[in-house]
């Protein structure tokens, strides 16, 4: 038994929730978010209330799902009510981002622009320097992916941490190489005297 999956979820005033079959729907002031109940999960609604149960021990890793599918469905519930937030930092000489409707342009030392089309669900704004992109939406799962494919344009590489990051990730530096250290064998005492 999970503790997690043991928790009731509170829902608030303003969200709506259906269960139909094997799916689950929250409604709210955020948006719409619906999500399938894996199989041998059950969720039943009552007095204000989302409770997560085990309907049939005997289907296979299902003791396992128990906990995430709870948790999966209170992020849904809060992010009916409060969107989910990332943000991202760009970094580089010349590297900058722009919005263009639910596109964004980003410059990132390639030969071209990219276009990143964001999905609807997520809505996205770039700050007066163009190098710090917020990403927010009710689905904290699309979110995430969103945000990790926008990284993945231009990861920070270890030497000048140049590239796209995450808002206070910690990117762990390496040395370049240092100045004394190339042709150490050939400069003293190299060729014959005249």
């Amino acid at each position: 038994m999970s503790r997690i999956g043991l928790k009731p979820i509170a829902v608030p005033e303003k969200v709506a929730v259906q269960v139909r079959d094997a799916s689950i729907e929250v409604k709210g002031p955020g948006g719409t978010l619906s999500r399938k109940v894996p199989q041998g999960i059950g969720i039943s609604v009552d007095q204000g209330q989302i409770k997560v149960a085990v309907q049939d021990p005997a289907v296979e890793g299902v003791s396992a799902l128990h906990g995430l599918t709870r948790n999966l469905v209170a992020q849904m519930v809060q992010g009916v009510v409060q969107p989910w937030k990332k943000d991202l930092e760009i970094q580089g000489v010349g590297y900058r981002a722009s919005k263009n409707g639910q596109i964004l342009n980003l410059q990132l030392g390639f030969s071209h622009p990219i276009d990143f089309k964001v999905p609807e669900k997520v809505q996205f704004s770039v700050d007066a320097k163009q190098t710090f992109v917020s990403l927010q939406s009710p689905d904290k799962e699309l979110l995430g992916i969103v945000a990790a494919q926008i990284r993945s344009l231009r990861p920070p590489e270890p030497y000048k941490g140049k590239g796209i990051r995450y808002h206070g990730e910690h990117i762990l530096r390496k040395a370049g190489k240092a100045a004394g250290a190339v042709g150490a064998g050939g400069s003293a005492g190299g060729g014959a005297k005249k």
